[in-house]
């Protein structure tokens, strides 16, 4: 753990926020070699933090132990350069015992998920979110998506918890998200809370939600084509959007609708991306499943394809790799 404060170290957009694949071995377990592989490449690329066993990272298919384990090969991997944000999930007892795991493997902070399966009203999500902000000394990141979906009320008193320091958005409601981010900026409860699109593939609305002030978000494409993530990140935060426009048309918005066409490929689909790149990550675990052999070569034209318009349309492509993804990879943990 690092001493500066979590909410200042993500306050500034300095590159895109990376949510890490978990790798597994040929015998189905964790690849704790390979993940720091992942996790350190990530950092070297120009993550400004890493998001271990969260969505992408498929917490929902992990042990407590392995949980653990992961985070603490995170932290080892960053070794300090950038602050390491846990998952945290399930019914409010669990997702304590993940979070203190976290804190023990050494995580800066968390990400709380949804509770599981339930629908809560109101006054029981503030109770579980608050519950969870108390057990340990991390400060957390609250997930708005599916079953947990927050009145702008819920979240000022949710910002009122030392704790709590932002709020991720993965429903899309951006009149929900303006009138959320009118309330605690008018209860004048505090002027450093962070707002994160949580999007699948958020770079697709990222310009919708910097209309609102919202500059933060998860790319989960960073795990696969860092360049192009980073290309895409860069040009959002300089007021570029010749670049931001070539790159949705080129290759986020045709992801997108590559992507809408398996369920889970939200997690599948990157992870396939992920070893076209060489580094062998194994499959998704079930209940997800892998996507197609002829989804998985979409993936590689689209990123090929996307370097390509960019060069062609002489646009902005600084550090930007156009020779596209290969599969003759690395070894595993290399």
């Amino acid at each position: 753990m690092t001493s500066a404060a979590l909410a200042v170290r993500l306050g500034v957009p300095s590159g895109p926020l990376f949510f890490p694949v978990t790798p597994y071995g040929p015998d189905g377990a964790v690849d704790l070699d390979t993940y720091r592989v992942h996790v350190r490449r990530g950092v070297e690329a120009g993550a400004a933090a890493v998001f271990a066993c969260c969505g992408t990272g498929e917490f929902h298919a992990l042990t407590p132990e392995e949980f653990e384990a992961c985070v603490a090969a995170a932290v080892e991997a960053t070794d300090g350069r950038v602050p390491v944000v846990a998952g945290a999930g399930y019914g409010t007892a669990l997702a304590v015992g993940y979070a203190r795991a976290a804190e023990r493997a050494g995580a800066d902070g968390l990400l709380a998920m949804p509770p599981y399966l339930v629908v809560a009203g109101q006054e029981g999500l503030l109770r579980h979110y608050t519950e969870l902000a108390g057990a340990t000394s991390l400060d957390i990141i609250v997930y708005q998506r599916d079953n947990a979906v927050f009145t702008p009320e819920t979240v000022v008193e949710l910002a009122r918890h030392p704790k709590v320091i932002g709020l991720k958005d993965g429903l899309g409601d951006l009149d929900l998200m303006q009138r959320t981010v009118s309330a605690v900026r008018a209860a004048g409860v505090r002027d450093d809370f962070l707002y994160f699109n949580g999007l699948p593939t958020a770079e697709l609305t990222m310009l919708s939600y910097r209309g609102i002030g919202i500059t933060l978000y998860s790319s989960a494409v960073f795990c696969f084509a860092p360049d192009l993530a980073q290309a895409f990140h860069r040009a959002l935060n300089t007021g570029d959007d010749d670049t931001v426009n070539a790159l949705l048309d080129s290759f986020y918005r045709p992801l997108v609708e590559l992507r809408n066409q398996g369920r889970g490929y939200a997690v599948a689909l990157v992870k396939a991306g992920v070893r076209l790149t060489g580094l062998d990550v194994g499959e998704v675990r079930p209940p997800l499943h892998e996507p197609t052999e002829e989804h998985v070569k979409q993936l590689a034209e689209l990123l090929s394809g996307a370097a390509r318009s960019l060069d062609t349309a002489g646009l902005d492509t600084e550090g930007l790799d156009t020779s596209g993804p290969h599969a003759s990879g690395e070894e595993r943990g290399a």
